[in-house]
């Protein structure tokens, strides 16, 4: 008899080696969270890229349009006057503020840049009479 239990097999036990259905779906819900936080992270990093990016070129117009005046033979008239400017492909508008000072020799300069009519800088400076 003792031979004969050796030969028929056995029911399968309830412990058998696996995950169940409801394992595999919790562990798929962390990693697809994981994975939208990551991308959501990656997002504002590309975004945060791109701002930097128009900020540097944004500066690259407002210190072209203060050179020109600085380097200009004309002491610049107070007034207001817009300039062009192309940079890597996209196009600003230097806004140029000019007015006097207590200083009669000095005159006082707001250079604002503006992308597609939004404001991304603004730069004051003081240019004098040479």
């Amino acid at each position: 008899m003792k031979d004969l239990k050796k030969l028929i097999p056995l029911a399968p036990l309830q412990n058998e080696l696996g995950f169940t259905l409801v394992e595999v779906l919790v562990a798929l819900g962390i990693v697809a969270i994981t994975l939208i936080a990551g991308l959501q992270a990656m997002g504002a990093m590309t975004q945060n890229a791109q701002r930097q990016w128009s900020m540097f070129l944004a500066e690259q117009c407002a210190n072209n349009a203060l050179n020109a005046l600085k380097l200009s033979a004309q002491f610049p008239p107070v007034g207001e006057q817009s300039v062009g400017c192309t940079q890597a492909t996209k196009s600003f508008t230097v806004r140029l503020s000019i007015s006097t000072t207590p200083n009669p020799t000095f005159r006082r300069v707001d250079a604002q840049v503006f992308e597609e009519g939004l404001p991304q800088l603004r730069v004051t400076t003081v240019i004098g009479r040479i």
